[in-house]
């Protein structure tokens, strides 16, 4: 096999690959095998029909579709490891030379990686983000986790705000019920506007055992046309009055949150806020940084990169989407998109994701920065142990380009590194 390229505009190249005429006349048979069970001509078995009576019906050129897609994945595959072009899409591909006892021959078009052109990378002015943690953003986190373990109790009172109700409604139109107006023991947070505005509030002064009408209008923008500005009348029963009550903030609660004291919970919810405030410092600090050398930056991304990119974002969500028991055709139906119009979305933050990582390449090559063997080893044992494997196994696992994009990573993350080190807060 051999193959030439020919570089093309805007960060293009097309390869033009030639498969020696023995080799596709393995792939023939191949092709052949794998569709001979399936072939029926009159006076023959099924499946016992040879390559040779096929080609004296039908042409030599039976086979050479199915040959061709057995072809080109191997061919392709094997011009992607041996090459030293940095490629960043799948590959377009036209069949050029396609005949008997002749090399098969094709192309594929792909993109390559395009170089960043930056400007000033060292020093960039950023702006310092107060990473304190005040009295009043302590208390209330610990609010918030006593509002989550606090529990409802029944009280014998009117309802005001804030309670829960438990409720039976019908509605009715002009005398009428409506579908989909009634509802039996229903739990309404009096005060969370979920139903239909002013519903709530005349629920508010009642006590179990009030069975009481409510008059509403709903909504002109109301999801239900034929309710859209009607005005109705909900017959209630309230059922039960509940009230939250909230732990109270004790040692009994800092030992169920896992604490000695409170004192010493308290330094633990501290500490929790100031790991997440510098943590959001840090990828604010980041993402600024990566912002001003984009601003200034010159790149040419081909259009097959950005496409490319894109995909790989849908595959991702596909993969998330199976996870949850959902496919990517059953998200489609929902919501009435397709697969192109996804890629169309995906392409901006494909795109800013393209940049930040060539303005990284970029710093990484004005300082030189390299991926050693230990930083490659040590990549390869952090991976190992999220996966649940040893490392020299995974390691044994990795292809020639597996191992190409890991380095490629660690470079970046050193010239990503190495910026923000040298930023200025101000």
């Amino acid at each position: 096999m051999s193959a030439a390229v020919e570089k093309l505009e805007h960060n293009m190249a097309k390869f033009t690959i030639e498969v020696p005429a023995d080799e596709f006349e393995k792939c023939v048979e191949k092709a052949y095998q794998r569709n001979k069970s399936k072939i029926a001509i009159p006076g023959f078995r099924k499946g016992k029909v040879t390559r040779q009576v096929m080609e004296k019906m039908y042409g030599k050129e039976v086979f050479f579709e199915d040959a061709a897609n057995i072809a080109i994945p191997e061919a392709w595959e094997k011009t992607y490891e041996e090459s030293e072009e940095d490629i960043v899409s799948s590959p377009k591909i036209d069949v050029v030379s396609i005949k008997a006892g002749e090399p098969f021959v094709f192309t594929a078009e792909v993109a390559l990686n395009p170089k960043a052109k930056i400007g000033q990378y060292k020093g960039i002015e950023v702006e310092k983000t107060d990473t304190s943690v005040s009295e009043d953003e302590i208390t209330a986190q610990i609010d918030k986790e006593r509002d989550n373990q606090a529990r409802m109790i029944t009280v014998d009172r009117e309802a005001k705000k804030d309670d829960q109700a438990i409720i039976d409604f019908e509605g009715f139109m002009d005398g009428v019920a409506f579908d989909g107006g009634k509802g039996e023991n229903h739990a309404l947070t009096l005060g969370s506007g979920t139903f239909i505005p002013g519903f709530e509030d005349q629920v508010i002064g009642h006590k179990a055992g009030d069975e009481f009408d409510v008059n509403v209008t709903f909504p002109e923008d109301y999801q239900a046309d034929h309710l859209k500005g009607k005005p109705a009348v909900f017959k209630c029963k309230l059922h039960e009055v509940k009230e939250k009550e909230v732990p109270a903030l004790d040692d009994d609660f800092a030992d169920d949150a896992g604490f000695d004291s409170v004192d010493e919970y308290k330094a633990d919810v501290k500490k929790k806020l100031e790991e997440k405030k510098e943590n959001e410092a840090k990828n604010k600090k980041e993402q600024a940084i990566l912002d001003k050398l984009i601003s200034e930056a010159e790149m040419d991304i081909p259009e097959a990169m950005l496409v490319s990119a894109a995909r790989q974002s849908l595959e991702q969500f596909s993969q998330q989407l199976m996870m949850q028991g959902m496919s990517i055709d059953q998200y489609y139906k929902f919501t009435g998109l397709n697969e192109n119009a996804m890629i169309e979305q995906s392409k901006p933050s494909a795109e800013k994701r393209i940049k930040s990582r060539l303005v990284m390449e970029a710093v990484a090559d004005a300082e030189g920065f390299t991926a050693t063997d230990e930083d490659y080893d040590k990549e390869i044992e952090d991976m190992a142990k999220s996966y649940n494997l040893k490392a020299e196994d995974l390691k044994n696992m990795m292809r020639p380009r597996d191992e190409k994009s890991i380095r490629k990573d660690i470079v970046i993350k050193k010239a990503l590194d190495f910026v923000i080190e040298n930023a200025v807060e101000k």
